[in-house]
């Protein structure tokens, strides 16, 4: 059993219920062929809020009503595919034997657990609540708590947290002197806190949505000793949870507490004696703690798509994780935010040409500081 990604754009240009029913035709037809989809995320461009709540419904309606018993976990949120695209989806695959694969439900929310002798892993994907998307706080605690709570639901806590997207609304707004991202980091921070009892961290994505809101994804693993973790650094850049007062905007809410940074691995490491995947979180361009490249959207995608190289570099690998017999990795999946719709034709020329072979869809998407132009995340399969 193997995953896989597919990208889907509409090959017509259309309303956003057209273009999503031609993504949905082009998944049906995918999945005849034998494959079955685990987690789709499925961005979307909506003029505002309400319009964003109805397109979500009824697009959250189409999944369940055609995937049924494998039905994916799925996130619709409003990131703008290039224009005049309206909607783009990336689907999550596995071939092969589907045996222990399940859809199960956390209330309305459909999410997707692999079961064997020796492993669990857990996929769920649009945990989040739309009454609270003028309170960051408020938006931020109900993410979590429903993440904590479908966690706990099947025996498993936040320390088995591998892999974790962050959609945060407004992510660079204040509001009398808080900033959303930093209020977002203060309550994850708290959250794991309270569920983490193990050193370390996720791998992680914190990117911005158009409008308010937190709606968070993941995948959690349990496993026996066959599967090791590892967490991976790059050396050319100061772990984000030990980042310096002042790169982290805004306040806290008490003035003499220090802010707390964002907490996530670089990369994260998973592998068995045959094989693994490793994680690697949203990264931009920065060296040591510093944006690099303020203002020119094609250097910061080279030195973004440079430090990824240096987080999935093979070599550096071997000797972190003691596995001298590990093959060459491969690039399954590549997302790529990108702030300016202006700057997608640059970013896209970049990656293509970097990324011959793997899949990449673009979104739009601001990115966690005012200086930083795009943020790229990918997964990799060794």
């Amino acid at each position: 059993m193997l995953k896989k990604y597919i990208v889907y754009l509409p090959a017509n240009i259309g309303s956003i219920e057209e273009e999503w029913e031609q993504c949905r035709q082009m998944i049906i037809k995918d999945i005849s062929s034998g494959i079955r989809p685990v987690k789709f995320n499925i961005f979307v461009s909506a003029p505002d809020y309400p319009s964003y709540v109805e397109i979500k419904t009824n697009i959250a309606q189409s999944v369940i009503d055609t995937f049924g018993e494998v039905c994916p976990a799925f996130n619709v949120t409003i990131h703008p595919p290039e224009k005049p695209h309206k909607v783009a989806v990336e689907g999550l695959f596995v071939t092969g034997n589907p045996a222990g694969i399940s859809t199960r439900f956390y209330y309305s929310l459909p999410y997707v657990v692999f079961e064997s002798d020796s492993s669990k892993e857990i996929w769920g994907a649009g945990l989040g609540n739309d009454e609270y998307r003028n309170d960051t706080r408020k938006a931020a605690c109900a993410s979590l708590e429903m993440v904590a709570e479908l966690l706990q639901k099947e025996n498993f806590t936040m320390n088995n947290l591998v892999r974790q997207w962050n959609f945060i609304g407004d992510i660079l707004g204040m509001k009398e002197g808080f900033q959303n991202y930093q209020v977002f980091n203060e309550v994850r921070s708290e959250y794991y806190k309270k569920y983490r009892t193990i050193e370390g961290f996720p791998a992680a994505t914190g990117v911005g949505m158009k409008y308010g809101g937190v709606f968070l994804d993941f995948c959690a693993l349990k496993s026996d000793d066959a599967i090791k973790m590892k967490a991976i650094n790059n050396p050319n850049q100061v772990n984000a949870y030990e980042y310096g007062q002042q790169v982290l905007k805004g306040i806290t809410g008490n003035s003499a507490s220090a802010k707390h940074p964002p907490q996530f691995e670089r990369g994260l490491l998973l592998m068995n004696k045959t094989a693994g995947t490793l994680y690697v979180s949203g990264t931009a361009s920065i060296i040591g703690q510093e944006t690099i490249g303020k203002g020119d959207v094609n250097e910061q995608t080279i030195v973004t798509i440079e430090n990824i190289r240096k987080v999935a570099d093979i070599e550096r690998i071997k000797q972190l994780a003691g596995k001298q017999d590990m093959g060459k990795g491969r690039f399954s999946l590549l997302r790529v935010y990108i702030k300016k719709q202006e700057d997608f034709n640059s970013v896209k020329s970049i990656c293509y040409d970097q990324f011959k072979d793997s899949p990449v869809i673009f979104i739009e998407a601001d990115i966690c500081r005012d200086d930083l132009l795009t943020e790229i995340e990918a997964e990799v399969i060794i």
